[in-house]
């Protein structure tokens, strides 16, 4: 395995593995890593001839009053684990490699990045696709991997990538969550022992929503109340929203029919946590 720092080198490496015929698959990460990341790498390292992984914490996904000085950080850990699922390169930049002085491009997909996490994070999206964006033109991968614990930011890519006519997938992988449900997250070491605890309201209460979906729940609002209600019965717990939406737009419905995601974002403490499920009727 191979560590890159420069553009340049690692647009060397694309180009010779491309020349192979190689299919070149891509995990996109701010490090960290935990095994929802790595069951991403371990599909790319099965789809593909050569796997990628980015680590990069991108300063313009982050509000000026968020975690991107405290996000954590742990490269010697990553490189460790990611050599140990197969990774043939893992790209590690700089803030400076990626944003030179005078960066001055940005790349954004409207309306559907100002709902649910756009819009209790004012610029996190344009930070997010303008970096992958970025990423994707430097490793050029034939797929890329996300997860499906960032609903929207998958559906926001996906635009991304059939608007701007990008010659890539996007392949989306299932949650990978704790053994009590919690969805994994690189935020989940600030909890302390008591918001841990807390926390396992939100997957146990979007399992119980779809529940009432499958015994016939059709109404929206009545999901996003029982939603609320049981995730307020936790003191720990501050709701930042509770959303259900169509699955393929992100569009406002009232009627559960079809493809529907059903989103929340709750704080406990200072740590925000995102959940979701994804329901078919």
């Amino acid at each position: 395995m191979r560590l890159v720092d420069t553009i340049n080198e690692m647009k060397a490496i694309i180009k010779s593995n491309r020349a192979m015929g190689k299919t070149i698959g891509f995990v996109a990460t701010m490090g960290y890593l935990h095994e929802g990341h790595l069951s991403l790498v371990n599909r790319s390292v099965q789809d593909n001839d050569f796997t990628v992984v980015s680590i990069f914490v991108n300063p313009t996904q982050f509000g000026p009053n968020e975690d991107f000085e405290k996000y954590p950080r742990d490269m010697e850990r990553d490189l460790s684990l990611a050599e140990a699922a197969g990774v043939d390169v893992v790209f590690a930049p700089s803030v400076a490699e990626m944003y030179p002085e005078k960066y001055k491009t940005y790349v954004n997909v409207e309306d559907i990045t100002g709902i649910l996490c756009g819009q209790s994070r004012p610029g996190h999206f344009r930070g997010v696709t303008t970096v992958v964006n970025k990423l994707f033109n430097i490793i050029e991968p034939h797929k890329a991997y996300f997860g499906q614990k960032d609903a929207q930011q998958v559906i926001v890519l996906k635009k991304m990538v059939r608007d701007l006519n990008m010659n890539l997938e996007i392949v989306t992988c299932p949650i990978i969550r704790e053994a009590d449900g919690l969805a994994m997250s690189s935020r989940n070491v600030y909890l302390n022992s008591e918001e841990r605890k807390s926390a396992i309201i939100l997957s146990k209460s979007l399992f119980e929503a779809e529940e009432l979906i499958k015994q016939g729940e059709r109404n929206c609002a009545k999901i996003v109340q029982y939603l609320k209600d049981k995730i307020g019965s936790e003191a720990l717990a501050e709701i930042d929203y509770v959303e259900v939406v169509s699955g393929d737009g992100l569009e406002v419905i009232e009627q559960i029919s079809g493809s529907v995601l059903i989103a929340l974002a709750v704080r406990f403490g200072k740590t925000r946590l995102i959940d979701n499920i994804m329901v078919e009727v």
